[in-house]
Formats: structure tokens, sequence, C-alpha cells
């Protein structure tokens, strides 16, 4: 079993590509995505959320929901609007984010290297999300949400990468958001066994996004392998991934919003964190420019805080994490929000909603306060997966996102 495979991928006729990309199932609520649907027959939302097409209100959580979505691909496949590559193939996927460019692998992950940790994780899975996962996989015999995955870069994949690239893309499309979404198919047997050689031939892979799916994907696998008649790989005992090198990632900020100052004035306020922190009044919005320093909305006003040093455990993967020092030096023991992961009074903001987002809930009167970070790093979520570590929650926004329906991973 190889850490990664090539797959015969269930995908778009390339005439309808653009009808059918839409963005990650969990990137829009169920309003959100009847709106993006709407006229749009092909579009994977009706697979993806397939609560927008049964009446309003429909718990997005009932049997008839994972129904209704295996109904609609298998419609798209009658409908020869999905297709199917006749082989197994590894496809290659290129994201453009303004002026920042991505570009990945497409791949089938083994799921006994998920088990064994060697595809390492650094985050916690909720039961009903990944229970709903399981649930969507089972339903429709695919896995279509691909894991986020990458790895230490490396020059042979490199030169892959640059080389095919070169060649004529079978899809090439702009989503609404203005991400432009390139895929070419990799079907040459010599470069698929490079490809598969380099990959097995790596220490490991990191889960950057896509826990609940992994995690799902493990589970489905463990539910077929007990029913299968015979011994041997499956289609189950590997997941979709799109794997790209930890030197092209653009992981964004991820920003706190608070509701209230446990009962502090503002005065006292101010008092507490200058215990642990510098602060420095600031005529613009703070966007912090490195590790260790925060920016702060309050009344109106904001500030630039900087932590004491002394208060960074240099040893402590997880505790020298900026989310884990405002966490642990001001968030908890000054507003008195120990469990960030459950406690009603804090709410977070990806930072692609940028630094306007967090003045406007605070001057609305929704939040008290809110916190500017800056951008956990991909040398530090791998420090922490590499200590089989966890990180708190709410550490990473990776974008650009990854799209669903470009390809999907069949589990025949």
């Amino acid at each position: 079993m190889s850490l990664l495979v090539p797959f015969a991928g269930l995908r778009p006729k390339p005439e309808y590509a653009s009808e059918v990309v839409a963005p990650p199932y969990d990137v829009l609520n169920t309003s959100e995505a009847r709106e993006q649907a709407a006229g749009r027959p092909y579009s994977f939302l009706h697979i993806s959320k397939p609560e927008i097409d049964l009446p309003e209100g429909t718990d997005p959580y009932d049997p008839q929901v994972y129904q209704k979505g295996a109904e609609n691909l298998h419609a798209l496949i009658d409908a020869d609007i999905l297709i199917r590559d006749e082989k197994p193939c590894y496809y290659l996927y290129r994201l453009v984010m303004g002026e920042h460019v991505q570009t990945g692998l497409v791949a089938a992950a083994s799921v006994k290297d998920y088990n064994t940790n060697r595809i390492r994780k650094h985050e916690f899975t909720r039961p009903e999300k990944e229970d709903d996962r399981v649930r969507q996989i089972d339903a429709l015999n695919a896995q279509t949400g691909p894991v986020f995955l990458t790895y230490r870069h490396n020059k042979t994949v490199d030169e892959i990468a640059a080389r095919i690239s070169k060649t004529k893309p079978v899809y090439d499309l702009t989503a609404n958001d203005g991400v432009r979404h390139t895929l070419w198919i990799i079907d040459d047997a010599d470069t698929i066994e490079t490809l598969t050689n380099t990959f097995e031939a790596m220490d490991c892979l990191y889960i950057a996004d896509g826990h609940h799916r992994s995690a799902a994907a493990s589970r489905i696998a463990a539910m077929r392998a007990d029913k299968r008649a015979k011994a041997g790989e499956s289609a189950a005992d590997y997941f979709l991934s799109v794997v790209f090198p930890d030197n092209q990632m653009k992981i964004l900020d991820y920003n706190r919003v608070i509701r209230d100052l446990h009962g502090l004035s503002e005065a006292e306020f101010l008092k507490a964190v200058a215990s642990a922190f510098d602060l420095q009044p600031e005529e613009s919005a703070v966007k912090p420019g490195k590790a260790g320093e925060f920016g702060m909305y309050l009344q109106g006003k904001w500030y630039r805080l900087q932590i004491h040093a002394d208060l960074i455990p240099q040893d402590d993967p997880v505790g020298r994490l900026d989310v884990s020092l405002l966490q642990n030096n001001l968030i908890g023991p000054v507003l008195g929000i120990d469990d960030p992961r459950r406690d009603r009074r804090i709410d977070f903001v990806g930072g692609i909603r940028g630094l306007g987002e967090l003045e406007k809930r605070v001057n609305s009167g929704e939040m008290k306060l809110a916190f500017s970070l800056y951008p956990t790093s991909m040398a530090d979520l791998m420090s922490v997966a590499d200590a089989n570590e966890v990180m708190p929650p709410k550490s990473t926004w990776f974008e650009p996102k990854l799209a669903d329906g470009l390809v999907s991973h069949v589990l025949d």
C-alpha cells in the first residue's frame, strides 16, 4: 500500500466544468448554498448540500438529505455531465488568488498511513461533523470533498509540476470569488510511477485542512473491510486529497471577537492586559507584522500589543503559538473564556474578511472587543503535528479554498 496512488476520477465534461464546480460544502450555510445554486442545475452544491433541494427547514442531517445527494450525483452521471476516467491518473491542480499561486497533486491517500500517523493531524474532530461525512460518503459511494494535505517541498515533484503545467489543461476556469482553478490530467505511466515512488520515499504528509473528511474516510474503510468477503485493497482504503508543497501554502490570520469584558471596566481591563503585554495606541487598524504581536480593537480605538518575551515557552510547539499566547495570557485569565471551543462569548473571523469585519462587529454592539493575530506558520503547524500534539481551535485559515466537483473519488 503506497502513501499516494492514482485513481480513475469522476469529473465534469470540460464544457460543463464551470457550471459544476462549487465552493467547499463547509464554507456556505444552507441559505447561501440555495442562493448560489439557484438556476444552476449542474452545480455540485446539489450533491454537497442536497438539503437545498428539499423543503426549507429540513434538518441537514436527516437521512433523506444523504439520499437526495446520491440521487443528484447519479443524475449528473446519467446525463453525461460527469464522466469517469478510464484508467487511474494523477491530476495537477493549480489555484491562483491574486498574486498567490499554488500547484498541487490530486491523489488518493492511504487510510492505513492516516491511521498510523504517517499522515499527521493537528486538530481534534467533532463527532457530529465526522458522522455527517461518514453518512455522506457512504450514501454517495464516493469522496467528493478533498482533504487538503501538505509536504516538505521536493525537487522531483516541482520539476514534474513545472513540465505538466506547460501543457494544455483539461479545465481552466475562474470561480465567482475570483480564484482561478486549472487542472491537468497526468496519465503517463512513467510520470505516475515517479510520483508514486517519490511520495512513498517521504517520511510523512500533513493535514492542513480536512480532519473530519479524513477521519470519516478511515471509518468508512473500517466499515467496508468488515463487510468485504475477500482480503486485499479496495478504493475505500484511500481518500481523496490534494497535496501541496509547504513553500506554496498560504495561511491567513484567524482573528477573535469577544462579547464582553467579563465584568471589568475599560480601565481595569487595560491594566490587566498590561501585565502580560506592552500596549501602544494606534491611529489605524493593526495588522500584526510578526509573531508575538497582536492588534486589539476596543471602544473605537486600536492598540498594538506585544507579548512579554519571558512568557513565550520556546520548547512547547503548542504553547508558543500566537493563538495559545493570546488565549493563555489574556482571553482565559482576564476574560474568563477557558474553553474557546464551546464558550459562546467568543467567535472567530477568518483573515480573508479583513480587519474591517472586526471593526464592524464591535461597532455594531454585537461584540465588545476584537483581536487581530499574525498567521500561524507552516513550520509551526508541522512542529505541532510532529510532536503528536493538537492546535487550539481556529488556529489556521487556509486560502484559497479547494473547489468541490473538479474530481471525485468513487469507492468501487
